[in-house]
């Protein structure tokens, strides 16, 4: 939820700081609708921290409107991290922060209501960073933000496919199962189960039957 998109390091925490403050606020004061849900998170903050840069943020709200900060003394109600990459998954690339959560490329701890509300608040936005840095900072800021960002996400996306191709392959050459030798493996100790099942129940009957042969030649 930033612009802390290449080249990062040589952009001031400040600068960013003003750029989102400037989005949040164009885009939570056109939208009436908007102001039950911050007027709901008014005296919250959320720490935001972009893992591979060092870049701390602090986003807030009073009075109805959002502000972030670089620095702020006040309680920390939510802490949110993550790398530049996760962050522009969520940004530009439009993934669920919730799947991003589950996956743990972002994590999340802190006050679950004030998390709630959060994620109200700017489900209801649908914010689009892409158009509205367009809108706000001209063009060639707008395009050149969103380039870096979708590349970022296609780059990560190679990475990822990468990975698994390499587990996969090693795993083949250990001679381990990967996920669909491992479905095929469960597929058939589900089946031998079953049969050991079978046959378990067939052996009882059996054992009731001659229980109940040697009964009646005892009689």
């Amino acid at each position: 939820m930033s612009v802390m998109f290449l080249p990062l390091r040589l952009i001031p925490v400040q600068v960013q700081c003003v750029v989102m403050t400037t989005v949040l606020d164009l885009v939570f004061a056109r939208d009436e609708t908007l102001k039950p849900l911050l007027h709901d998170l008014n005296g919250r903050v959320f720490r935001i921290h972009i893992t591979d840069t060092g870049a701390v943020m602090y986003l807030g709200f009073a009075r109805n409107r959002a502000w972030v900060h670089s620095m702020c003394t006040d309680d920390i109600d939510v802490r949110l991290s993550g790398s530049t990459a996760g962050f522009a998954r969520m940004c530009f690339g439009h993934e669920d922060p919730d799947d991003l959560v589950f996956e743990q490329v972002l994590k999340l701890s802190g006050d679950s209501d004030a998390m709630l509300r959060f994620k109200k608040l700017f489900a209801a936005a649908d914010l689009d960073w892409e158009r509205e840095l367009r809108a706000s900072f001209g063009d060639f800021f707008g395009s050149r933000v969103a380039r870096a960002a979708h590349a970022l996400v296609k780059t990560e996306q190679k990475l990822a496919e990468a990975s698994r191709a390499t587990v996969s392959a090693r795993l083949r050459e250990m001679e381990l199962p990967d996920g669909d030798r491992l479905q095929q493996w469960q597929a058939g100790v589900e089946h031998l189960s079953h049969q050991i099942s079978r046959v378990k129940g067939r052996v009882t009957r059996l054992q009731h039957r001659l229980e109940q042969h040697l009964n009646d030649r005892g009689e």
